[in-house]
């Protein structure tokens, strides 16, 4: 293994952590002293420099999150930051950039709310960039759900039409920004008229207040439908976003933002005729290091915007970030600094 990095050439034996030991409210989330993790064979650690912070943290410090999760538990599902430690035949080496999400992190396994995480190499993403630490830090785990979404979900392609329910969510957002970089015309829908001009600065084409019954509103911008359509409300709309869809056209169900990830009684024959319904839940492999590193870079040349609502200094305010985010009253994500 490659020897790890500190000040004074090794790794502190303790580090400041987050710790849930029991499900509840924001004084579940306890900054305190806890071992450095050990990096076993197969994994990575991680000097953590930024992480963002998302609903499913939120959901697992309540313990309403699914048996996987068990306590005591460092949260955080997505980190980026320095590579410490990892073994010589990963391809990583000490100091290297990287950003590392999902796969149980945080979940079935400790998380990035801490100064140091372990996680399998095969889920970390290498990288080279001079964006500050907290714009990177906003990018891994919404980049990743966003582009999984518009290329294996949609097959998105240029000069198509696209519709995202649930537009100023940070996977709406993100994927705005990158549906307008594919070259495809976006519709973005926002339960708040006066969130307009934000779905605009995002790229959207077509800002449209969602009241529940869009199918209307859509096909007066595109009668004969839209090519694809992103879901990320959640079931209780999905009927009517089938009606804003074009024969041939597929609907991504990604995020249920209200709520439903279920539909009661389903049959088939709700789905239109020749429209087509699929999902995406994927993982860090599906953003390739490459694409990564592109997006990087169209954010460092302004054809890209990182949606970045909020940034917060040290693990003393995860309470604070984590309320914002539960709030739900800002656009963008809640990002938690470390580092420089």
């Amino acid at each position: 293994m490659s020897h790890p990095t500190a000040a004074d050439g090794a790794t502190p034996a303790t580090m400041r952590a987050v710790v849930i030991t029991r499900p509840g409210g924001l004084d579940a989330l306890e900054a305190k002293d806890v071992p450095v993790p050990a990096c076993k064979p197969g994994w990575v650690r991680i000097e953590v420099k930024a992480f963002g912070v998302n609903e499913s943290e939120v959901t697992t410090r309540k313990g309403e999150s699914d048996a996987e999760v068990t306590y005591p538990r460092v949260p955080g599902i997505e980190g980026v930051g320095l590579v410490d430690e990892a073994d010589e035949g990963s391809g990583l080496h000490q100091g290297q950039q990287v950003a590392t999400m999902m796969g149980g992190m945080g979940r079935s396994y400790d998380g990035a709310y801490a100064q140091y995480v372990t996680v399998p190499a095969g889920q970390v993403i290498p990288f080279g960039t001079t964006l500050p630490w907290d714009v990177v830090g906003a990018l891994p785990e919404m980049f990743q759900t966003a582009y999984g979404s518009l290329t294996r979900g949609l097959d998105l392609k240029s000069g198509q039409t696209l519709l995202i329910r649930g537009g100023t969510s940070t996977v709406g957002l993100s994927a705005a920004t990158m549906a307008k970089e594919i070259g495809a015309t976006v519709i973005s829908t926002t339960r708040h008229a006066e969130r307009a001009d934000e779905l605009r600065a995002m790229g959207v084409d077509h800002p449209v207040v969602d009241d529940g019954h869009l199918a209307e509103k859509v096909r007066a911008l595109v009668p004969e439908g839209v090519d694809a359509a992103l879901e990320l409300v959640g079931c209780t709309v999905l009927p009517d976003t089938f009606r804003c869809v074009r024969v041939h056209g597929t609907v991504c169900f990604t995020g249920a933002l209200a709520g439903g990830w279920s539909v009661p009684d389903f049959t088939p024959f709700m789905i239109p005729s020749g429209v087509r319904l699929t999902s995406y839940a994927g993982e860090a492999a599906d953003l390739p290091a490459q694409v990564f590193q592109q997006q990087l870079q169209a954010i460092a040349d302004g054809r890209l915007k990182a949606p970045v609502a909020k940034t917060y200094r040290g693990l003393d305010q995860v309470r604070d970030a984590q309320a914002d985010v539960e709030s739900g009253t800002t656009p963008g994500k809640h990002v938690v600094l470390l580092g420089d």
